[in-house]
């Protein structure tokens, strides 16, 4: 025994040896670094944090840094932050999990807040056995393809490059289980669009991505070959979109790979700026001849995606529409909202530009009415429409079809990091670094794309069945209402009546 522990003792007593001169040596270089630093700082002039407070100032950019992930988990209250907060994306996570979305104890929003939307039970609620099927609408009923779907929950335009590779194939196959359509965004087609086997609208920028010749302009033979893809079932101009009204797409150049570039048709680790206007189209009849021409060499239909603003250039396109006869008319308008998107952006357009959907949308359904053109144009509404109430209450006030990409994004993962253009998301959905996007399995992630899909039209029904509809397409603005006041509420009847 005696020579067993002389034998520890002569193996511990050099390695605790070791390890003190190794803490030691360790604390001596973080104190010469430390050193240096304060050095440094007292003596630079650029920043005053730092030259006021040497060493500590430094811990403000930590902090600041840290702040944007911490903010949401311990510092907000389930109710605020933007631009979703709390009780928004649980929701969406526990669907997209196929989890218990019930709650107990009462609501945590407040109910008498100004503009909250009631909708309105019936006497007799439907049972739900009594409506189930919703009924295929169709888009585009003058061309050579008509598109006929019942899908009224779709993915937004996510394009791939402001996506990663494993976020597509998520969404494509999870679109494809849902039953719903996918939008390529203005990056052009890849084969992960097309790899899950859902309905797919393309999507086409200022900067014309996939469909562009070397110089840029229109490809005729590439337009004819998109219609040849049966997966593609609708072709979407974009003017513009919610998160830089007036400017177009900007991809940053550290995530321009050379696979990016190659389906683009642009430099590899360039940036990626669009046009903030399509060049050819200058007034309403040269957009709904572009319209036509794009209709008529691909046979799909042909719509067009804007945030409104300037109210009088709707006016000038209804009345450009009847000029030219309805066959003219887009086939659809999906309408996005002004709060901003998933795209990077400027913040005065981001925060600042556009009109906001709940304003927008009533405006152009109302338009549309008065123009006798409500039957021929579809209208997709698209913006932060992420729980069944909000998407309930775009189809009341007279959409066709709602789109949406962030909260298909929550249920790809997102955590809302802030992070999407700066290629360092930690989820793997906005980056192209390969480390990020190992976490995000493409098999598991289209399983509750799929589930919050479904689970929010399970929802949708159940708000229908309530106003007493067969399902959430025979919603209209009678079933709902709007609080204007703690002690009084108003039907969407009478409050969208007069804008126009």
């Amino acid at each position: 025994m005696d020579n067993f522990i002389a034998f520890i003792e002569s193996f511990v007593g050099p390695l605790s040896s070791l390890l003190t001169n190794t803490f030691v040596i360790g604390v001596s270089l973080l104190f010469a670094f430390a050193v240096v630093l304060y050095i440094i700082d007292i003596t630079q002039t650029r920043h005053t944090i730092r030259r006021n407070y040497p060493l500590i100032g430094r811990f403000r950019y930590l902090f600041e840094h840290l702040g944007e992930f911490f903010r949401q988990y311990f510092y907000s209250q389930d109710r605020e932050e933007q631009p979703f907060n709390r009780a928004q994306r649980s929701w969406v996570y526990r669907a997209a999990k196929n989890l218990d979305n019930t709650q107990a104890f009462g609501s945590t929003r407040d109910n008498d807040k100004e503009g909250h939307i009631i909708f309105v039970n019936a006497g007799f609620p439907l049972l739900e056995e009594e409506g189930t099927v919703i009924e295929p609408l169709e888009f585009g009923p003058y061309c050579r393809e008509p598109y006929r779907t019942s899908s009224l929950f779709n993915i937004s335009g996510m394009s791939y490059g402001a996506i990663s590779k494993p976020a597509v194939r998520a969404l494509s196959r999870g679109a494809a289980m849902a039953g719903c359509w996918l939008c390529t965004g203005e990056g052009a087609l890849s084969d992960f669009h097309l790899e899950g086997g859902c309905d797919i609208v393309f999507q086409i920028g200022t900067a014309r991505y996939g469909v562009r010749d070397a110089k840029g302009n229109y490809s005729e033979d590439k337009l004819r070959n998109l219609g040849h893809i049966h997966q593609i079932k609708m072709i979407e101009l974009k003017l513009s979109q919610g998160a830089k009204p007036g400017k177009g797409g900007i991809l940053p150049a550290i995530k321009v790979t050379e696979e990016i570039a190659t389906i683009r048709g642009i430099p590899q680790g360039m940036a990626s700026i669009s046009p903030n206007r399509h060049p050819d189209i200058a007034n309403n009849r040269e957009l709904l001849e572009r319209l036509e021409w794009i209709r008529v060499i691909t046979g799909k239909p042909a719509g067009i995606k804007l945030v409104l603003g300037d109210v009088s250039w709707l006016e000038d396109l209804m009345q450009t529409i009847v000029q030219l006869g309805e066959r003219m008319a887009p086939d659809f308008i999906t309408l996005d909202s002004g709060d901003g998107g998933t795209g990077a952006a400027p913040m005065s357009l981001i925060d600042d530009s556009g009109l906001g959907l709940h304003e927008s949308l009533p405006l152009l359904v109302n338009k549309l009415e008065q123009y006798k053109l409500r039957d021929r144009i579809r209208v997709i509404a698209s913006g932060k429409l992420i729980n069944p109430s909000d998407v309930a209450w775009a189809l009341c006030v007279g959409a066709d079809a709602v789109n949406n990409a962030r909260g298909f994004m929550f249920s790809l993962g997102c955590i809302q990091a802030m992070q999407c253009n700066k290629n360092t998301c930690p989820t793997g959905i906005t980056t192209h670094n390969t480390k990020l996007q190992r976490g995000l399995v493409a098999k598991d992630k289209a399983t509750r794309v799929a589930n919050y899909q479904k689970n929010m039209m399970k929802e949708l029904h159940a708000i229908a069945h309530s106003c007493g509809v067969k399902n959430p397409r025979h919603l209209s603005r009678r079933h709902a209402r709007i609080v204007k006041s703690v002690s009084q509420s108003v039907s969407l009847v009478d409050y969208y009546a007069d804008k126009t």
